[in-house]
């Protein structure tokens, strides 16, 4: 936003729009140059996100969409025996970190596909290599399962990565243009992602670094031009680096495990009870 010879316009969807209205009031940039619009959406509810993407669309009009930027996660346990929010039958760090994200970039999959080399930023985090089996993501990641968030959030992220892949591998396919990735801002304990959970993310954490060093490497990952054509190489680090997918992300690679937690829009809306 600092910048002086480029306008930007920025659409932000955000729980609640009238503290991030007042946070983006303490942030100085030009703004008589650069356009930002607040819309309402929670990711717990597909039904938010089928009105922010109507909204979000309104507001474009017959301009491009240049980058999606999906960086929402959350952190939470699964309490036994409890419903998923608004009914669903998934937990709620699956629908916020993966299911929703997947099913907004399907309600604007043809403006991305229409606007000329767009892409689709997904941020995602180390934590997948946590995930060292596929059997047991459904069990964990359902309402209600009873698991510990430190098994549901890095399968959270994985069937995130599993869907990046999805889309990678559909665009390329259809020969689109739209570009998709995954990124890591690394170890930042000052986004409060943890705010939900019985620990704390301190900056005496190994590898932790502060706010504005993250945000340098999601910014990164929106402005870097040598994007591997590999199908399936699109992770990009917080370092700069792209990692290698046999040897950093093997169970992620399953094309049979990407379509089962990439479902259609059709599905999605079916069991949101649209």
């Amino acid at each position: 936003m600092a910048q002086t010879t480029q306008s930007y316009r920025f659409i932000l969807g955000c729980r609640d729009t009238q503290l991030t209205g007042t946070a983006l009031e303490g942030i100085s940039y030009e703004k008589a140059k650069h356009n930002v619009k607040l819309l309402p959406l929670d990711l717990s509810n597909l039904k938010t996100v089928k009105s922010f993407a109507s909204d979000a669309l309104t507001e474009l009009g017959n301009d491009k969409l240049d980058c999606l930027f999906l960086n929402a996660a959350l952190i939470t346990h699964s309490n036994k025996g409890e419903a998923g929010p608004h009914n669903s039958k998934w937990g709620a760090s699956c629908l916020v970190n993966h299911f929703s994200q997947h099913y907004l970039i399907h309600l604007l999959h043809d403006k991305l596909a229409s606007s000329e080399s767009s892409r689709v930023v997904v941020v995602s985090s180390g934590a997948i290599q946590m995930q060292k089996e596929t059997d047991s993501l459904e069990e964990t990641l359902k309402a209600g399962s009873g698991a510990d968030l430190t098994k549901i959030y890095p399968a959270s992220k994985f069937v995130q990565l599993l869907g990046t892949l999805y889309w990678r591998r559909h665009f390329q396919q259809a020969k689109s243009g739209v570009q998709v990735i995954a990124t890591s801002p690394g170890l930042i304990p000052g986004t409060g992602l943890a705010r939900n959970a019985d620990f704390k993310l301190s900056m005496d954490m190994p590898g932790a670094k502060a706010v504005s060093d993250g945000a340098k490497s999601l910014i990164g990952a929106i402005e870097i031009q040598n994007i591997p054509e590999e199908e399936e190489k699109i992770f990009l680090t917080s370092w700069g680096e792209w990692w290698e997918p046999s040897k950093e992300y093997p169970l992620a690679l399953n094309k049979e495990l990407q379509s089962k937690w990439s479902p259609g829009l059709a599905e999605l809306e079916k069991d949101a009870g649209m």
